[in-house]
C-alpha cells in the first residue's frame, strides 16, 4: 500500500462518517490527505495528522476525531491496525501483503512509476539559461543547466506540460566588441578596449575563416557585420553542443534581437500606456512598479532614447504568456535578487497575478577546488572554467548530481577529489552502485533460472521481514518526493531521497533473512521469488530518479 493509496482510504473513511452523520466538515471532505513515514520506530508504517487538521472545523477534539477515524480505518482492506496517539495522530500499520504489493505495482508500471497527476494541465516554462553567444558556457551556467533541467524534469514527471527554454543575449554592444575581438586574433591585432581574450577566440577565428574564406579581407561595416555573424553562429552552436553532452536539452533557443525585431517591444509599451503604468520624467519613459511593491519604478527608455534591458524583460514575458504558458519559472543569478520584486511588479503591471503565472529563483555562486585552491573564472581574461573543461575532468554524472543535491539558494563549494572518489562517502558513487547491485543481483537471478512471475503474480505476503518492509515503505515514499520536488521547485529532494532509499536497501541486501538468491544447493522457493520481485522494483526506483537528475543509472561499476 502505498501513501497515496492510504490517503485515498483516509478520505474514503472521512467521507463514510460524514454520510452517517458522525462528522461534519462544512468545507466538505479533502481530496487527499497528507500521509508520512513515522521518525520513530514503532509508531507503525505510516502517520497522519489529519484528525488535528480538521477538528476545529469539525467542532470537536482532535484526539475524539481521531478515535472515530480510527474505528473506520481498522475495518479497512490493507490495514492491520490503527493507534491514535497524543493529541490525535494516528498511527497505521498495514497489513504484510499490501504493503508487499507495493513492489510489484513499481515493477508493472516501470520507468513511469514516480510519475504523478499532480500538475496535469498546467503549461510551464522554465528558462535557466540566460547567455550571451560570445564565449563558452562557465561554472554558473553548469550550475543553471543542471537545477533547470532537473526541475524540468520533475515538472513533466508530476504531469506539467514544461518548455526549456535558453535565452539568447545577442543583442548590444557586446556582439560588436565579441565580432572586433575576433577581427584582431585574426588579423594579429592586440584585443581592443572591452573586447574578448583568450584562446577561444583565437580559435573561433580561425573556425571563422575557413567557415567563410576571405571574410576578414571584406570592408568596413560589411567585415564587422559579417563576423559578427559568423561568429555569433559557430559561438552558439559550440553551446549547444556543450549542453547536449552534458545531458541538458532545450525545446526553445530564444533570441533577444528578434524581440525587437518583431515589434513586440513597442506593442509591449504601448500596452503598458493603454493600461495607464507608465509615465514620462526627466525625458524618460517609467513603468510605475511601486504601486505594485517594487522598491522604486523602472525605466523603460532612458532619456536618449535607449531601451532598456527591463523593456525587455517586459516584453519577452509577454511574449511567454502569449504561447499559452500558464505559469514562467526564472532561474537567475546571486547578483540578480533585485529582479524578484521588480518581475513580478511588472507581471502586474500588464494584469497578471505574479503568485500564479511567476517564479523567480535566485541561485547562489559555486566553487571549485582543485588541490585546495579554487579555480578562477573570468571570461574577458581568458581564464575561464568552461563546462566542457569540468565535466571532461569531474564527469557528466558526478557533476550533474553533486550540483543537484543542494538548493538552488545555498552557496556551494565542491572539491574535485571529494566529488570523484569511488567511495560511499560520494553520494552519487554511492546511488550509481546501489543500482548497479541490483543489477548483479537480477543477473545472478537470471543465471540460477529465476525470473518475474508473466502475470506479475507473487505471494507479497511472504515480504515479512522488517527490512522488508522498511525497503517497500521507502520505495512507496518516490511518487511523494517527486511530486513535492515538482510543486516546491526543489529537486534536491530526489537526490537525497536516493541516497536514503540506497541505504535502506544496502540494510536490506545485509540481512541474511532477506537473501534474494538461494544458498548452496538450496531451492529456488517462493520467498526468493518475492524478494526478486522487489530487487527489480528497487532497480527501478533507483533508476528513475538518476533520470529525473539527468544522471546515468550503470549496470556495472
Amino acid at each position: 500500500m502505498t501513501p497515496a493509496q492510504l490517503s485515498t482510504t483516509i478520505v474514503a473513511g472521512l467521507t463514510a462518517l460524514v454520510e452517517q452523520g458522525a462528522l461534519t466538515l462544512p468545507d466538505g471532505v479533502p481530496a487527499e490527505v497528507t500521509v508520512e513515514r513515522p521518525r520513530q520506530k514503532g509508531h507503525g508504517d505510516y502517520a497522519t495528522n489529519v484528525a488535528l487538521q480538521l477538528a476545529k472545523k469539525a467542532g470537536t477534539n482532535p484526539r475524539a476525531l481521531g478515535e472515530l477515524l480510527a474505528e473506520q480505518l481498522r475495518a479497512a482492506d490493507g490495514i492491520a491496525g490503527v493507534e491514535v496517539a497524543g493529541p490525535g495522530f494516528l498511527n497505521i500499520s498495514v497489513e504484510t501483503g499490501a504493503q508487499g504489493q507495493v513492489a510489484a505495482e513499481i515493477v508493472a508500471a516501470g520507468d513511469s512509476y514516480g510519475h504523478t497527476e499532480t500538475l496535469a494541465g498546467q503549461r510551464i516554462n522554465v528558462e535557466f539559461i540566460s547567455a550571451n553567444p560570445t564565449g563558452p558556457l562557465h561554472l554558473g551556467h553548469t550550475r543553471w543547466a543542471v537545477l533547470g533541467d532537473a526541475i524540468g524534469r520533475v515538472l513533466s514527471a508530476a504531469g506539467a506540460e514544461v518548455t526549456r527554454e535558453f535565452y539568447i543575449n545577442d543583442r548590444g554592444v557586446q556582439m560588436n566588441h565579441f565580432a572586433t575581438s575576433i577581427i584582431a586574433a585574426a588579423t594579429g591585432q592586440p584585443t581592443p578596449t572591452d573586447g574578448y581574450a583568450g584562446a577561444y577566440i583565437e580559435d573561433l577565428a580561425r573556425a571563422v575563416g575557413e567557415a567563410q574564406p576571405g571574410i576578414f579581407d571584406l570592408p568596413e561595416p560589411e567585415r564587422l557585420t559579417a563576423v559578427r555573424a559568423k561568429g555569433y553562429e559557430l559561438q552558439l552552436a559550440e553551446q549547444q553542443a556543450q549542453l547536449d553532452a552534458f545531458q541538458t536539452h532545450f525545446d526553445v533557443w530564444f533570441s533577444e534581437q528578434s524581440l525587437h525585431e518583431s515589434g513586440s517591444v513597442p506593442e509591449t509599451l504601448q500596452r503598458l500606456k493603454d493600461l495607464g503604468h507608465v509615465y514620462e520624467e526627466g525625458g524618460a519613459l517609467w513603468m510605475r512598479t511601486t504601486d505594485f511593491g517594487d522598491d522604486k519604478d523602472r525605466v523603460l527608455i532612458k532619456s536618449d532614447g535607449e531601451l532598456t534591458y527591463f523593456a525587455s524583460d517586459t516584453a519577452y514575458y509577454l511574449n511567454k504568456r502569449a504561447r499559452g504558458f500558464d505559469h514562467c519559472i526564472y532561474l537567475l543569478g546571486a547578483d540578480h535578487h533585485g529582479y524578484v520584486g521588480r518581475l513580478k511588479a511588472m507581471a502586474a503591471c500588464v494584469g497578471d497575478d505574479p503568485e500564479k503565472t511567476l517564479d523567480v529563483l535566485i541561485g547562489q555562486l559555486v566553487k571549485i577546488l582543485r588541490d585546495g585552491e579554487e579555480l578562477r573564472l573570468s571570461k574577458r581574461a581568458g581564464t575561464i572554467v568552461t563546462l566542457q573543461e569540468l565535466s571532461e575532468e569531474i564527469g557528466v554524472d558526478a557533476l550533474r548530481y553533486s550540483l543537484a543535491r543542494y538548493p538552488a539558494d545555498s552557496p556551494l563549494t565542491l572539491d574535485v577529489a571529494e566529488i570523484t572518489r569511488a567511495s560511499n562517502d560520494n553520494p552519487v558513487y554511492y546511488v550509481q552502485y546501489a543500482h548497479a547491485r541490483t543489477c548483479r543481483m537480477i543477473e545472478n537471478a537470471t543465471a540460477l533460472g529465476m525470473a518475474l512471475p508473466a502475470d506479475g503474480a507473487f505471494d507479497p505476503s511472504l515480504l515479512d521481514h522488517e527490512r522488508d518492509g522498511a525497503l517497500l515503505r521507502a520505495l512507496a515514499e518516490f511518487p511523494r518526493v517527486v511530486a513535492s520536488a515538482a510543486e516546491l521547485r526543489e529537486p534536491h529532494r530526489v537526490a537525497r531521497y536516493l541516497e536514503a532509499a540506497s541505504s535502506v536497501f544496502n540494510k536490506w541486501y545485509d540481512t541474511k533473512e532477506c537473501r534474494m538468491l538461494p544458498q548452496g544447493d538450496e531451492p529456488v522457493r517462493p520467498a526468493n521469488e518475492a524478494r526478486l520481485v522487489l530487487t527489480v522494483a528497487t532497480r527501478t526506483v533507483l533508476a528513475n530518479g538518476l533520470r529525473l537528475l539527468g544522471v546515468s543509472a550503470p549496470e556495472r561499476m
